[in-house]
């Protein structure tokens, strides 16, 4: 049974409790701003209003098409607060994307960043007849009166406001942990996103799932930079909201690791992907810095695995092991977690599997990554480790309320509250992924360890089988070539019905840059370094490395390097950085191809 029966009544009883406790910080000409929870009230009661001035009524959907900042979460809580349900659309999606979601949808009213996103609407407005006004959040609004500015909406739930004094409390007190509170299309590595429909419901049980565990309290700082697009970015929002804690924002990826310097947040989520390349930086730094730099780091790295690995195994350091340790923590490690702001308790890392090699490096620093798992049909967040109790190269155990049950043939089902109803206008789709109505089919390989940890093996439809009938588990396989190689972006291994297996790499560009300029390529660019010998030999040497510790069936006989890392605005990552692998295939297929034309060319 909910502790609350909204969305909507929850943020009303955290600006009734805790009125002046700070609740988000942002970016504000060049410097940080702040506002409590009253003040939130004050941005987020109007925009409420608005949207009932405009017509929008119960359960109705308003799509926001926006980047990660303070406005997003303002609007979010708005929708909720109105009765009505976001639709969730990423800012990078193409105009045919946003059509898509928006028809389907039947959105009433959408948020727009910007004029650009604007742009985009207009660009399909004859598909999105469901619409009748379009907001702009940054910008103007227009002459023939279909967009207005957040400020004219604003005014018009003031003046809302003032007709109806008890409107948005009739509202609120109409509303059931059964309503519909947001329509999340999946990213999707393939085919058109669907609309996942999670209720008040599935939102209040992670809230009350994460308080159960006694994972984060008021008295922590959260950095937030997810796509709030996601369930994961999403499953964040509330944990503010329903825990009291304050959370800076700030979606600009390349300002993380300054921004951290700053806020000095004690958690952060993310994808493997910044933990990745943090870590090559660091490597790849050590590298070039070369001498007695490098020896102290080898060293420091080795000292630190030894110390992780003793205290996952909760075991005493002994005298020499925890000397050692606190000279290579003064040396090396200490400077890391001042990276990062000093204060950090924890990261969480989801959307993709963390290499264990990476997880040991910045536990040795000090810095403890903690994966966990959910989907966005789970409201994101369903397993997770905890710092009492974290198993590395599991993704936890269940959350509190969470059941979880392994099929005949290895796939993950899970059930909670926080599952979706199912699949917008898809009952097919439903029926196939909600078994007997209730289990989750993940689509995951899995296992439960004896300690109740669930570890993921591969995805189900990934799995690779050989033309030898061997199945190649090629996410593994990935992990751990990025845990050895500190110049590499991102890797695919490829394989399906060949005969052997491939891979697909992308180069880190600052780390292949600054190798670069020691090897006397010095003024390449990343085109033509992909192309050079030195540098082929090179990932060459990281192949072989990997291969090394593979049975010969996995092992990866032909790569290529490609001439752009991926990216999301060029179709190969999702939002929240996972490698689309058939749309990677697919651009590169004659590339493919031709590592096994010319394989049986030598037969």
């Amino acid at each position: 049974m909910a502790k609350f029966q909204s969305v909507a009544h929850l943020f009303h009883h955290r600006v009734a409790t805790t009125p002046e406790l700070e609740a988000f910080s942002f970016r504000r000409d060049g410097g940080w701003s702040s506002a409590n929870w009253r003040q939130v009230n004050a941005r987020v009661t109007p925009i409420a209003a608005g949207l009932r001035a405009l017509g929008v009524t119960d359960e109705q959907r308003v799509g926001v098409v926006c980047g990660t900042r303070v406005e997003w979460l303002f609007i979010d809580i708005g929708i909720n607060v109105a009765g009505a349900a976001t639709t969730t659309i990423y800012p990078s999606s193409t105009a045919d994307d946003c059509a898509h979601i928006v028809s389907d949808s039947a959105s009433q009213v959408v948020f727009a960043e910007d004029d650009a996103q604007v742009a985009k609407l207009r660009q399909v407005r004859d598909q999105i007849g469901s619409v009748h006004r379009v907001v702009n959040i940054d910008g103007p609004g227009s002459d023939d009166g279909w967009v207005m500015s957040l400020a004219e909406l604003e005014a018009q739930g003031a003046a809302w406001l003032a007709a109806n004094p008890t409107g948005l409390d009739e509202v609120r007190d109409r509303l059931t942990p059964q309503h519909l509170c947001t329509l999340i299309y999946t990213s999707g590595t393939t085919g058109r996103p669907k609309g996942v429909e999670l209720l008040h419901d599935c939102w209040l049980y992670i809230g009350e799932a994460i308080d159960a565990t006694g994972l984060m309290s008021s008295a922590d700082r959260q950095f937030l930079w997810l796509p709030l697009s996601h369930s994961f970015g999403k499953m964040l929002e509330t944990v503010a909201i329903y825990l009291a804690v304050p959370t800076s924002v700030d979606g600009e990826i390349p300002r993380i690791v300054e921004n951290l310097a700053v806020v000095r947040p004690t958690f952060m989520a993310a994808a493997p992907r910044i933990f990745e390349k943090v870590y090559n930086k660091v490597v790849s730094g050590a590298q070039q810095a070369g001498g007695v730099k490098l020896l102290i780091f080898r060293w420091a790295v080795g000292v630190g695995r030894q110390a992780s690995q003793a205290l996952q195994a909760k075991r005493p350091l002994g005298l020499w092991l925890w000397l050692q340790y606190k000279v290579a923590d003064l040396l090396v490690f200490s400077k890391l977690r001042a990276l990062f702001g000093g204060r950090m308790r924890f990261f969480i890392s989801g959307s993709a599997p963390l290499n264990r090699d990476i997880a040991e490096f910045f536990h040795a620093a000090g810095l403890l990554i903690l994966e966990g798992y959910g989907l966005t049909e789970s409201s994101a967040a369903s397993f997770v480790n905890l710092p009492t109790d974290n198993e590395f190269g599991t993704v936890g155990p269940p959350l509190p309320g969470t059941e979880v049950k392994i099929a005949a043939d290895g796939e993950v089902l899970f059930t909670s509250r926080g599952v979706m109803r199912g699949y917008h206008h898809l009952p097919e789709k439903t029926a196939e992924t909600l078994i007997d109505g209730r289990w989750l089919a993940t689509g995951d390989i899995g296992e439960i360890t004896a300690t109740g940890h669930l570890r993921i093996t591969d995805r189900k439809k990934d799995l690779i089988k050989t033309s030898g009938g061997k199945y190649v588990a090629p996410q593994a396989l990935e992990g751990q070539f990025k845990a050895i190689c500190p110049y590499v972006s991102q890797i695919v291994v490829h394989g399906d019905q060949r005969n052997f297996c491939s891979a697909l790499i992308t180069m880190e560009p600052e780390a292949i840059l600054a190798w670069a300029e020691d090897h006397h390529l010095a003024g390449k660019t990343y085109v033509e370094l992909a192309t050079q010998p030195a540098v082929v030999a090179l990932y060459k040497g990281y192949i072989d490395q990997l291969n090394g510790g593979l049975a010969r069936f996995e092992t990866i006989k032909e790569f290529a390097l490609l001439p752009a890392d991926f990216a999301v605005e060029t179709g190969e990552l999702t939002p929240s950085l996972k490698v689309k692998r058939k749309t990677v295939e697919a651009k590169y297929k004659d590339v493919l191809d031709g590592f096994y034309t010319k394989a049986f060319a030598t037969l």
